[in-house]
């Protein structure tokens, strides 16, 4: 992978869900399970690995990001703030309790994508939901509940990413096809925002994103077709494509953490284009020879 050419590897499909907005994919080890949400069809989903046995939950508001926490339950940034939720395999309904909303004068906002970060925050974005205005900012819930403004300014976040050492946060708005790095220190300060990558124009716009035991970052394209990967300097190594245009995000899990999982959209896909990429909106999933890193559980004393 050290030009930027094809990665063999063949995408197949998990879940034919049709998700209008799939997004948020996270490997949760304690039940060898993925989970992931439909933001716009407001539905969390859950897949057992290997079994591949499923089960989905609804929400009362579009869920954005969805991060297991240390004691059992879930937090979950929604269109109306951060929430603790609790799922009963016996209800179809997800049980969401409002732990704060950071922008109750912002009502066309909604959180998108969220992760923990080294330091054991809830790193988690806004944006405008209509997708025009810079109304977006990057919040950090710490455990203690403090919520902190780390930067501003976005029309679409996403993201985030950390490098494996915990010394480089990474963040996109996607509006404006661009990644940034800042230097991340250990109480939580991201400083020294830098861009980092700026996405060609004809491979669509940067999404949701992870970064492997390599400290390399891979990249869903919205619009693109595809999954990128970068070094740590920000060359590009390589892609995946994938049998869908708008791919939204990726995770590494499964026993080895070798599995990378896809999320995908099939929002304003209609007519002939159904056809071309009938599986729009599923999760998928492929099989690589690098390892991604363990999912960090969000430890809550609020």
């Amino acid at each position: 992978m050290t030009d930027w050419t094809e990665i063999p590897v063949q995408p197949r499909l998990l879940w034919p869900a049709q998700a209008i907005l799939g997004e948020g994919p996270v490997w949760v080890d304690r039940e060898n399970a993925l989970y992931w949400v439909d933001i716009k069809g407001q539905w969390v989903h859950r897949l057992a690995w290997p079994s591949g046995a499923r089960q989905s939950w609804s929400t009362d508001s579009p869920v954005g990001a969805f991060h297991p926490m240390a004691d059992g339950r879930f937090i979950a940034a929604m269109k109306t703030g951060l929430y603790i939720v609790k799922l009963d395999p016996d209800s179809e309904k997800a049980d969401a309790q409002l732990i704060m909303d950071p922008e109750p004068d912002r009502p066309d906002n909604r959180f998108n994508d969220a992760k923990v970060g080294p330091n054991g925050g809830f790193w988690a974005g806004t944006m405008d939901d209509n997708e025009t205005d810079p109304t977006g900012c990057l919040y950090r819930l710490s455990p203690d509940g403090e919520c902190r403004t780390i930067d501003n300014d976005y029309v679409v976040t996403n993201g985030p990413a950390f490098s494996p050492d915990g010394s480089v946060l990474y963040h996109t708005d996607t509006f404006r096809k661009t990644i940034y790095a800042f230097d991340l220190g250990p109480s939580g300060n991201a400083r020294n925002k830098r861009v980092f990558i700026e996405i060609p124009e004809d491979q669509g716009y940067p999404d949701g994103m992870c970064v492997d035991d390599e400290g390399c970052l891979w990249i869903a394209h919205w619009g693109g077709w595809r999954i990128s990967r970068w070094s740590p300097g920000g060359k590009p190594l390589g892609y995946i494509i994938m049998p869908a245009a708008q791919v939204t995000s990726c995770v590494f899990g499964g026993a080895a953490q070798k599995t990378m999982f896809i999320t995908t959209a099939a929002i304003g896909i209609e007519g002939d284009a159904v056809k071309e990429q009938p599986d729009a909106g599923g999760l998928f999933a492929v099989d690589l020879d690098i390892t991604g890193p363990a999912t960090a559980y969000f430890d809550w004393r609020g």
